[in-house]
């Protein structure tokens, strides 16, 4: 038998010692490449100790002061499709230098319009599609979430959905995120009461509804049911299956169906005083304070960081899980923690262009870039960021950039 020299063959415990030497060596080597990446991208500065991937190309350019824009291609094209590639998009923006005005299509509550034909019509230098809308039928345009514009309620909250608000301040706007639930009631002569389910909107089973002035010449609603004009605190005129009533600029028009119809049947008599309430309040009570300086919002969801950490609340907003794990295009608004503001469109369904994210996914993007607060804005065919009268993002739809019903602008100060 040939004798072994056992002092010179390496043991089982040896070659494990080694081969963990030998990775330890690699992942040092794996995190300087990264480290250095990170300390030539400028937004990566934004958060201390989280590190840029890298990318097969990114440009950054500065397009009025405090706006920044950050064009990025990740990935590659692959029989996988989780290799990308991803087309982003991201504006940095410093609400000390410029400030954002959230607008609606046509100027009304109803209606649809492109982002680019909304940033032309007002100047903006910038802008994003925002809210969630419905798009189709007599409505179409109408917001499916919260928004407030100038002060003044336009739509209500959707399921306690995640919405941005923003707060006018001297030298600087402010951006709140959070969730915002409705309560309204009408109050009939001092003393009746009936609870309101919304305002501008189509009109459900049993249901009273306000529209206001900021919605439509009229109310656009169909003859199955009753219509108070109210001007002044008082009711004017009764319609009942008459249809669309035409909504005077000092007051209101209530619609009831069902149930709701009956109860105004009898106490809103033409003559009768009435006084509206309407409120809506964060579930987040340490911000109750805040989102009452709020003069515009807009609703999206759901929320996707919370306290620098990935938080997605899509079971408590009552979205579905597939809208969350697959990939789609993605526009989201995020804060920072130096108050600055990250406004990011993400293409997909383009294989080969660009595949989309989910939701985790684009919460890490985020995250990488600083985000303390974020929340998902619609997507879909509706993402679209528009620079300088200048479409920057390739939106899906193969017609080209969608009509959509608001948007976020950016303006230099």
């Amino acid at each position: 038998m040939r004798a072994v020299n056992i002092a010179t063959q390496p043991s089982a415990d040896d070659r494990l010692r080694t081969l963990r030497a030998i990775r330890r060596a690699l992942c040092r080597a794996t995190i300087f490449i990264l480290l250095l990446v990170a300390a030539i991208s400028p937004l990566a500065q934004e958060q201390p100790g989280r590190v840029a991937k890298p990318s097969s190309e990114q440009k950054s350019e500065i397009i009025a002061p405090g706006v920044e824009h950050l064009q990025i291609v990740r990935g590659v094209k692959s029989d996988k499709e989780a290799t990308g590639p991803w087309f982003i998009n991201i504006l940095r923006i410093d609400l000390a230098q410029a400030r954002l005005q959230m607008v609606h299509a046509l100027d009304e509550a109803v209606g649809l319009e492109t982002v680019s034909s909304l940033a032309a019509r007002h100047g903006a230098l910038a802008g994003v599609n925002s809210g969630y809308f419905r798009t189709t039928g007599t409505y179409r345009g109408d917001s499916v979430g919260v928004e407030v514009l100038n002060g003044k309620l336009m739509s209500e909250p959707n399921n306690v959905r995640a919405a941005v608000g923003l707060i006018e301040g001297d030298k600087k706007q402010e951006l709140i995120l959070g969730h915002l639930e409705f309560e309204g009631e009408i109050v009939a002569g001092g003393k009746a009461e009936h609870a309101i389910g919304g305002l501008n909107r189509p009109r459900g089973d049993n249901e009273l509804l306000i529209f206001t002035p900021e919605f439509h010449r009229t109310t656009l609603t169909d003859p199955n049911g009753l219509e108070l004009v109210v001007r002044r605190g008082r009711v004017v005129e009764q319609r009942d299956h008459k249809g669309s009533s035409v909504i005077p600029s000092d007051g209101y028009v209530i619609a009831a169906s069902g149930s709701a119809r009956d109860w105004a049947v009898q106490n809103l008599r033409p003559g009768t005083r009435v006084r509206l309430i309407l409120n809506t309040s964060p579930t987040e009570n340490e911000q109750t304070n805040l989102w009452k300086r709020a003069t515009s919002i807009v609703g999206g969801g759901p929320q996707l960081i919370k306290n620098g950490r990935v938080e997605i609340t899509n079971a408590a907003e009552k979205i579905l899980p597939a809208f969350v794990s697959d990939g789609h295009p993605r526009t989201a608004i995020a804060k920072l923690k130096s108050g600055q503001v990250l406004l990011v469109t993400v293409d997909g369904r383009q294989p080969g262009e660009s595949i989309g994210m989910s939701l985790p996914m684009l919460a890490e993007l985020l995250l990488e870039f600083g985000a303390l607060e974020a929340i998902n804005l619609d997507g879909g065919g509706s993402t679209t960021m528009v620079i300088k009268n200048k479409l920057v993002n390739k939106p899906s739809d193969a017609t080209g950039e969608r009509p959509v019903s608001d948007a976020i602008l950016i303006f230099p100060r």
